[in-house]
């Protein structure tokens, strides 16, 4: 027996061009990550900031080429989906703290939990391990809302649930993350 899709006709929209910014060479020079910069990590191809190049190249995730986080249901990135927009990402200047709020396609999401995770799994792999990571579901658009966000930003709880999760789940996140640490 097939699984049905929870939502089986998502709209797809096209990915926006971003301009591009200049390159830092300077790697002391004192410049804080901006929202766009945390978008590239999710969703770009190229790390503009030569220091966060460098924690980049010697983590032991080494970031290749971020294509983009897949959808758990579809082929398309959450990007396409507009799951996730440039406009959904903030950055609290001065307290290293990054805020994703992502809206899922539909407001009964059984894979909220997971989209949640896979944002959070690559922001942890990507960003210097200093930085705060908070991530929303929109408010209003998902009918568990609540229960979700505070079991995607309960550090203690999404460390066990990455640790001792079933290998379905693993699965599921490396398979949605794969486009970006094959």
């Amino acid at each position: 027996m097939a699984l049905e899709l929870i939502n089986a006709n998502p709209v797809v929209y096209e990915k926006k061009e971003r301009p591009n910014r200049q390159v830092t060479t300077d790697k002391n020079a004192a410049e804080a990550i901006d929202h766009q910069e945390v978008f590239d990590i999710l969703f770009g191809c190229i790390v503009h900031r030569m220091d966060i190049i460098q924690v980049l190249i010697s983590s032991p995730a080494l970031l290749r080429c971020p294509d983009y986080i897949k959808d758990p249901e579809h082929p398309y990135s959450l990007e396409e989906l507009n799951v996730v927009t440039e406009d959904s990402v903030e950055i609290c200047d001065g307290l290293n703290h990054v805020i994703v709020t992502f809206t899922p396609t539909v407001e009964h999401c059984s894979m909220a939990t997971v989209i949640g995770l896979c944002i959070r799994v690559k922001l942890m792999r990507s960003l210097p391990p200093y930085y705060k990571v908070d991530i929303r579901i929109a408010p209003g658009s998902h009918a568990s809302e609540s229960d979700v966000n505070k079991r995607l930003n309960d550090k203690e709880r999404v460390l066990a649930a990455l640790e001792n999760a079933d290998p379905d789940l693993l699965d599921k996140i490396e398979e949605c993350l794969s486009p970006t640490f094959a």
